[in-house]
């Protein structure tokens, strides 16, 4: 029912920052938790963070105080945006949807986009 579009990928340097947006379509954007997940080469697909249909957010302890999750409803997008990037940063990031108010769990969300390259450079 719902598809989901990264994009805002890029090459940045450490320090800098990145805004990746995803576009929703298909579904009841407005009801859907949104959440952000990365995987980074050899590594396992971890939480980055989500925002709940009222705003709510929630992030992991890795990326907390430095990435920020935002919503716009009359444009079914989701934004992440990205400051003091770090090397280990440096990830294929992807936005998932789901109807559980914010699950950490990948296997809580039933629709992904594609995916978007972020590389940080030293």
């Amino acid at each position: 029912q719902v598809q989901l579009v990264e994009s805002g990928g890029g090459l940045v340097q450490a320090g800098g920052s990145l805004r990746l947006s995803c576009a929703a379509s298909g579904g009841t954007f407005s009801s859907y938790t949104m959440g952000w997940f990365r995987q980074a080469p050899g590594k396992e697909r971890e939480f980055v963070g989500a925002i709940s249909s009222g705003r709510i957010t929630n992030y992991a302890d890795s990326v907390k105080g430095r990435f920020t999750i935002s919503r716009d409803n009359t444009k079914n997008m989701v934004y992440l945006q990205m400051n003091s990037l770090k090397s280990e940063d440096t990830a294929v990031y992807h936005c998932a949807a789901s109807t559980t108010r914010l699950p950490r769990s990948s296997w809580n969300y039933g629709y992904w986009g594609q995916g978007t390259q972020v590389t940080v450079s030293s």
